[in-house]
């Protein structure tokens, strides 16, 4: 008996070390397989271009392929929708804008932004407005006098309800006194090939999105609704210059659905900071037209909780506020 008691003792102490041991080799085999990243615009605009950019650093910096998927659709409310109800388990998360605030009070089937959970911070992306060149706008004050001449002839370029794009011109119009009809599309790169084919005589898509065009002469960046100029045009002045007090426009940051598990969330946040901060990585991001300020979890969630006390009165004033009044 004191033999099998022996033995017995041995058997429980070695399965105690093996359940020891195994938790952190369980650890160790995330991640195992690809990631996917979702992006709730088209190919080819802003949002896409700055994700791919992202997952292809990120993939060297977690050992695993980093995949994006486009979900465009309703102004990004149907990929932000595929984010938050993705499994949570690590192996999804994706890249929103400011929109998604915007979105939970102009849109009553959009989520609200407490139903995703931030990651990090990737950076600003301040409205502009562009023009098609054969309008002949050069600045701000013409396309101003234009829309007031014959208000709603103007055919404006944006996003479905809740994006960026259209919560600027919505704001725009207010601030400036003035009218266009506004036409949605499914991101910045549908709009700007609707700009160029003719389909809407200006377009409220950030910079980067409009800055070959720009360069090319087929359109005129008239303003850029950001405290300062661009970097990437530091030809065109600010709406602030030109005698206009708007400032308005966007950020992106990488959220993920509820309830992955803390350890894994952590080693996410971790990876996209250290993809984020790396010279090559900022360097290849501001030559594409992307200004870069990287922030972790925390800082990411005060920031949005900050931008949506600083919008709700900008939309309630606009009357863009439809759902979730406070």
């Amino acid at each position: 008996m004191k033999h099998l008691g022996f033995g017995l003792l041995a058997l429980l102490m070695a399965t105690s070390l093996v359940g020891t041991w195994a938790q952190p080799a369980y650890a160790e085999t995330y991640p195992d397989k690809p990631i996917t990243v979702i992006v709730p615009w088209a190919a080819g605009g802003g949002s896409d271009r700055s994700t791919r950019l992202i997952a292809d650093a990120l993939s060297k910096k977690i050992g695993v392929n980093v995949v994006v998927v486009n979900k465009p659709g309703a102004g990004g409310a149907i990929g932000t929708r595929a984010i938050a109800d993705a499994k949570p388990d690590g192996y999804t998360f994706g890249l929103v804008g400011s929109g998604l605030v915007a979105r939970q009070y102009t849109n009553p089937a959009a989520n609200k932004m407490t139903d995703v959970v931030p990651l990090a911070f990737f950076g600003p992306d301040p409205g502009a407005l562009s023009a098609r060149a054969d309008t002949g706008f050069k600045s701000v004050a013409d396309f101003v006098k234009a829309a007031k001449a014959a208000p709603g002839k103007i055919k404006n370029g944006n996003d479905q309800p809740g994006g960026s794009s259209y919560v600027n011109i919505a704001v725009l119009e207010k601030e400036l006194g003035v009218k266009t009809t506004r036409v949605p599309y499914s991101g910045y790169a549908p709009t700007v090939s609707a700009l160029l084919a003719g389909e809407v005589q200006t377009a409220t898509v950030p910079v980067p999105d409009a800055l070959e065009q720009h360069k090319a002469g087929k359109i005129r960046i008239l303003g850029v609704m950001g405290d300062e100029r661009h970097f990437m045009a530091p030809d065109v002045p600010t709406f602030k210059e030109q005698g206009f007090d708007v400032i308005i426009g966007s950020w992106r940051a990488l959220v993920a659905p509820k309830g992955i598990p803390e350890d894994r969330m952590k080693l996410l946040e971790t990876k996209l900071l250290e993809t984020l901060n790396d010279p090559e990585f900022k360097k290849r991001a501001n030559a594409a037209g992307f200004a870069v300020t990287p922030l972790g979890a925390a800082a990411t969630e005060k920031k949005i909780e900050d931008f949506d006390k600083a919008l709700y009165p900008v939309l309630l004033d606009a009357g863009l506020v439809k759902v979730n009044k406070k």
